[in-house]
């Protein structure tokens, strides 16, 4: 069982995605080269931001992939952004279609879009979360749209930033440093941890919220079974 992640994010998905496997996966283990894999591998791949991970990588991902035949996964990991989901898996069909790329009979392709980016399912962690922050910027932020309460997914955005991914980053940020945690893209301290991971799992378990992360958690449900249908022959 071999996984080949092509990840969106510049930073910040090529740290966090491998700790969380390492929780939800823990035989699998990660290599730093795509060629060097015999067996429980993933390789993650940073696809440098959107729409480059899908004009510049996805063909050349598949093209190893199909060379090296050992890969039973290629996952794809991209931002919602500013579009909805459907919208976003559509385009991304397209493009496999318009461009005829084609996976060999043995990899099977998944496709995983966050809504809107991987900040805004970390703020479905409630126990980080606090009802009467010292910080008057985390106080507005709450004012605005509570996400301890309500699905972090159908945030919207303050005026004073242009994207909502931006604006879901900063409330994280301020959430975080609440705590004493300083999340960055470069470092994003505190949500990698276990204990952390298995709030959102939670979350989105108990309340249906932050809907997309559980496109993760069913994929890593699959690749589980398979493991063990295949250690069981």
């Amino acid at each position: 069982m071999n996984i080949y992640f092509l990840v969106e994010g510049r930073r910040t998905e090529k740290k966090v995605y491998p700790k969380w496997l390492g929780h939800l996966l823990p035989e699998l283990e990660e290599t730093n080269d795509a060629f060097a894999v015999d067996d429980k591998k993933f390789y993650v791949f940073n696809g440098n931001g959107y729409p480059s991970i899908l004009d510049n990588h996805l063909k050349n991902a598949v093209e190893d992939i199909n060379k090296i035949d050992k890969y039973q996964y290629l996952v794809m990991c991209i931002d919602a952004d500013e579009v909805e989901v459907d919208f976003r898996i559509q385009e991304v069909q397209s493009f496999i279609e318009n461009e005829q790329i084609e996976l060999n009979e043995s990899t099977e392709f998944a496709l995983i879009v966050q809504n809107r980016c991987i900040e805004t399912w970390c703020l479905g962690n409630r126990r980080v979360f606090k009802r009467n922050p010292d910080e008057e910027t985390l106080r507005e932020y709450i004012d605005f749209f509570n996400v301890s309460t309500d699905d972090p997914e159908l945030m919207g955005k303050i005026d004073d930033f242009e994207t909502h991914a931006q604006f879901h980053a900063s409330y994280l940020k301020e959430m975080l440093y609440e705590r004493n945690i300083r999340y960055t893209k470069k470092n994003p301290n505190g949500v990698t941890d276990a204990t952390y991971f298995n709030e959102l799992v939670e979350r989105n378990r108990n309340t249906n919220h932050i809907i997309t992360f559980r496109s993760f958690l069913d994929f890593c449900d699959r690749v589980r079974e398979r493991m063990e249908e295949e250690n069981a022959r």
